[in-house]
């Protein structure tokens, strides 16, 4: 295992339970190992209900809010922490 990747490894161990494993997904997505379908919650599928009917009202996220979220996305962190 490369040093990055090992860095890596030890920086999400103090994420939540539920990102470390969406994280492992996509690792192992990556690797070429093929992972089930993700089971969406009662929440989950109304928040994208709502996405959708958002999307259909053409309401979008403004620029600052994307210059936001792929900050977040680039440090690894949650919205909430940012």
């Amino acid at each position: 295992m490369t040093k990055l990747l090992e860095h890596a490894i030890d920086s999400v161990r103090g994420l939540p339970a539920d990102e470390q494993d969406e994280l492992a997904r996509l690792l192992l997505q990556v690797a070429g190992e093929e992972q089930p379908m993700l089971r969406l919650t009662p929440e989950e599928r109304a928040d994208l209900a709502e996405a959708d009917a958002e999307i259909s009202r053409s309401e979008f996220a403004t620029d600052e809010q994307m210059r936001l979220i792929l900050m977040c996305a680039r440090e690894f962190k949650p919205l909430s922490v940012c």
